[in-house]
């Protein structure tokens, strides 16, 4: 905006006290502005920037366009340590874009305050205390210091006690304190003063401590205690007591301890009441070697450094039958044979069991109580000894034996003194240990698996899925509990093709096919499978007859034939005299039925017989009517079916699996019984060079340049050196050497030919229907040949002529362009001569082996053109 008085009454300097709190005014302005700006302030007077930088100032409005700068508290003007003159930029803006800025100089004025206390004085009441005896010195220095710096005045009230206050602050004690003449303590009211009349006052507490200069002295006589092992924690041993000559007119307050090292008594520091904080065992290390417990109690005036008195007591622990036997392990897992004989000893419990109680008549227990089901099989020898012996003879597959395996017996061991465990047990009377013994009766193998059959036989259906569980084979094993039977094939179960045909269940014995099943090959299977529980086995013998099933498809010989009839051939014609002879591996040759299933239109055509027989001839059954429009079709695709169910009843149908073979036909319907010129396809292979530039071979046109260009120096270098040659060696003058200029020759036109050697497949065969010959056709190029003849198929050759021979027959024969007539005769002569297969060899010119096998080819056309013209 364009640059205007806007601030009234700016610059200026003004002026604010240090420590000013937050709003105080320290200069008022104002704004004016022009009559077109009738908005007033777009931007209100604000302090852009400061010098120093600081945030102690802001612009208040005092309403209109009135404002004043003000202190905003944040920091606090300090005189001592901050700048002194700070320059402050206010701008403004009016709303017609008009805008201002000027300087607004403060300075920072002094201000006398306060001394201040520093150090512990600052922040808290000082307590100092004393100990009674010690002689007049210095307790404190005072830490005080005045912000201008001025020096400060000390002084100490009441004026009365016995303490004075140096021009440093330092105070002293003037007397000799007595803890019991003096007062316990003293508040000193310490003031420091500025030249100026302000001043600051805090407190410093001094307490004068006792000391004691007597040995405090036990008054409890007695020295030795017995007590029972396992106390309750708290429980009193004795209640020591003393007394400190110091105290005489007063309680003594000292301080009781156990200065030996003892983890189960502990005394009360205040009352000196002995008793018991950890467990009590007599029967542990190290109370079980040494029950006699000595400590030595001390009794002080002071926590530290004062008077004690130290004196010795014993305390006995007594052993109380507090512990009931144990058995290590609690539970016992034995093994027995069955059958074993009576008497015979399994266990032994004592060498597992004791009480840990020092005194004899405490640790003593006996065996009682053997329980369990099936308990009468065994006993005690006696409640002392604890052996655990058989008393029966235990049978798992006896019928009276109740068939468990595991006997579970229980044996209480119970202590026989009294027991007292009212420390441990409060709520028992009594108390056992419950002993478990788990006595397994280890089987014997004694039966061998029996198989529920001497031998199995399965009947199967050949078409069976691989997979498919075809019976089972199940074995007992009279052995209690029964042993796990495993399953095996051990002999048999395959064939030449498979090594296993068969696989069983090694857990449950299903016997499942591992490969397909051909009753045409193998009609039975036998193998024998075992029974095994690990120790013992036997086995069986598994018979598996293979059930027929119509799974084979006729086989039908030709399964594709092309025939070829004139369109006036007899209705009842045997078609070419075609007949189809059909083969199944699991069907009677009657079981055939014959039928056009696709391709016969208008009926013209029928197998005779229909059924009953494995041969069949295609006869024509109605006449072809082309004149009329009935008949559209030259060439008929039959496809035959043949089932083998001709001699499956009607009812039988539904379930019976039926099998079909497929023969495709192609007969062709010839118009004109004419004969047919066979002939032999062949193709031409053009090859083609081409020299290609590539980006990437840049530098061959380079080198080639290159060369050139130094080839056609040094020609003309040399041209002028037989030049000069020349004219130094030149005849006489009117002799003019006769030079003989040699006769351009024409070039001749190379002509390529390649020979390309093709062997023909004939993969059908039909007959001629002029003179009813049978000939082999390729079903694929139509190329034919007599049946009869044994002589073997002439290479097909192909000529390439690379002088640019067109095919204008497009029947695939290649032919020489015919020269134009602007061509040279020589150019034709060689052309002819190149191009014509059949031209006999002058006697100075052999032939080659590509013309010798145009020509035998042509020979072998013609004699084929004139056997089927015959």
């Amino acid at each position: 905006g364009r640059r205007i008085q806007l601030l009234k009454g700016l610059p200026a300097t003004s002026t604010v006290e240090e420590n000013s709190a937050a709003g105080v005014s320290v200069y008022n302005f104002n704004v004016t502005v022009s009559p077109l700006a009738s908005g007033g302030v777009a931007i209100l007077p604000t302090i852009v920037n400061s010098n120093p930088l600081t945030e102690a100032f802001g612009i208040e409005s005092k309403g209109g366009l009135e404002y004043r700068v003000v202190t905003t508290g944040n920091p606090v003007l300090d005189y001592e340590t901050m700048p002194k003159i700070f320059d402050l930029q206010i701008f403004v803006e009016d709303t017609n874009g008009r805008t201002d800025l000027n300087i607004l100089t403060i300075q920072v004025t002094d201000k006398n305050e306060h001394p201040v206390f520093r150090g512990n004085m600052a922040i808290q009441t000082v307590t100092i205390y004393m100990l009674e005896g010690t002689p007049p010195e210095r307790i404190y220095q005072v830490d005080a210091a005045d912000p201008e710096n001025a020096k400060l005045q000390y002084s100490l009230l009441p004026a009365t006690v016995p303490f004075l206050i140096t021009e440093s602050g330092a105070i002293f004690s003037t007397k000799e304190f007595d803890y019991e003449k003096d007062p316990h303590c003293y508040f000193l009211n310490v003031t420091v003063t500025d030249p100026y009349g302000l001043n600051s006052t805090n407190t410093v507490n001094v307490y004068i401590i006792n000391i004691n200069d007597e040995r405090p002295y036990f008054t409890t006589k007695q020295r030795i205690y017995r007590i029972p092992e396992e106390q309750n924690p708290g429980t009193i041993v004795a209640n020591i007591t003393a007394k400190d000559p110091d105290d005489e007119d007063s309680p003594s307050r000292l301080f009781y301890s156990i200065q030996s090292s003892d983890r189960h008594f502990s005394i009360n520091p205040a009352t000196g009441v002995l008793q018991v904080t950890g467990r009590i065992d007599r029967d542990a290390l190290p109370l079980r070697l040494h029950p006699n417990v000595s400590l030595i109690i001390r009794v002080e005036d002071s926590p530290s450094s004062g008077h004690a008195s130290e004196m010795v007591i014993i305390i006995i622990v007594d052993d109380i039958n507090d512990n009931p036997p144990e058995c290590n392990p609690s539970a016992f897992r034995k093994e027995a044979n069955e059958n074993m004989t009576p008497g015979t000893f399994l266990v032994d419990l004592r060498n597992y069991c004791k009480d840990i109680d020092v005194d004899p008549s405490n640790n003593q227990f006996s065996f009682t109580g053997l329980s369990g089901f099936g308990s009468n099989n065994f006993a005690l020898e006696s409640t002392v000894s604890g052996r655990l012996v058989m008393t029966g003879t235990i049978d798992l597959e006896n019928p009276a034996n109740p068939g468990v395996e595991v006997y579970t017996l229980t044996v209480r061991v119970q202590d026989s003194a009294h027991p007292n465990y009212s420390s441990k047990y409060p709520f028992s009377i009594s108390f056992h240990n419950i002993i478990y013994i788990y006595i397994r009766i280890k089987p014997v193998n004694e039966f061998f698996p029996v198989f529920s059959n001497l031998s199995y036989v399965f009947s199967v259906s050949e078409i069976t899925k691989v997979g498919s569980s075809i019976g089972r084979v199940h074995a007992i094993d009279k052995d209690w509990p029964p042993n796990a039977i495993t399953y095996s094939i051990v002999a048999g179960a395959g064939t030449r093709d498979y090594t296993n045909i068969f696989w069983i269940s090694p857990t449950k014995g299903d016997v499942r096919i591992l490969a397909r099943l051909d009753y045409e090959t193998t009609q039975k299977h036998i193998f024998s499978v075992q029974a095994s529980d690990q120790e013992k086995s036997t086995t069986a013998s598994v018979t598996v007859n293979i059930l027929e099933v119509n799974d084979e498809e006729p086989v039908c010989s030709p399964n594709f034939f092309s025939l070829q009839i004139p369109v006036s051939l007899a209705v009842g014609t045997n078609i070419n005299g075609f007949r189809i002879e059909c083969q199944d591996r699991d069907s009677d040759p009657r079981s055939f039925r014959y039928f056009i299933n696709e391709g016969n239109e208008n009926s013209h055509f029928i197998l005779s017989p229909s059924a009953g027989s494995n041969t069949s001839r295609l006869i024509l059954a109605s006449k072809f009517d082309y004149e009329s429009g009935l008949d559209t079709n030259w060439i008929y695709s039959l496809r035959v079916h043949i089932t083998d169910d001709n001699l499956v009843s009607v009812r039988d149908k539904t379930t019976h699996s039926i099998k079909t073979g497929t023969v495709t036909l192609s007969i062709r319907v010839i118009p004109n019984p004419t004969t047919v010129t066979t002939t032999t396809p062949s193709f031409t292979v053009v090859t083609k060079r081409e020299n290609l530039y590539s980006p990437s071979a840049w530098y061959v046109p380079f080198v080639i340049t290159l060369g050139s260009l130094l080839l056609l120096g040094l020609l003309g270098y040399l041209g002028l050196l037989l030049l000069t040659r020349l004219r130094t060696r030149c005849p006489p003058a009117g002799r003019a050497p006769l030079i003989e200029t040699p006769e351009k020759k024409k070039r001749k036109k190379e002509v390529v030919v390649t020979m390309t050697k093709l062997n023909t497949v004939f993969d059908g065969e039909a007959r001629d229907p002029v003179t009813g010959r049978m000939y082999e056709f390729n079903t694929r190029s139509g190329a034919r040949r007599w049946k009869k003849s044994n002589e073997p198929l002439q290479p097909v050759l192909a000529m390439q002529v690379t002088s640019g021979a067109t095919d204008r027959s497009g029947q695939g024969t290649e032919r020489p362009e015919a020269p134009s007539k602007k061509e040279p005769s020589d150019k034709r002569k060689e052309l002819t001569a190149a191009t014509k297969p059949a031209a006999k060899p002058s006697a100075w010119q052999s032939e080659t082996p590509g013309q010798a096998g145009l020509r035998l080819q042509k020979q072998k056309e013609e004699s084929e053109d004139r056997g089927l013209s015959s």
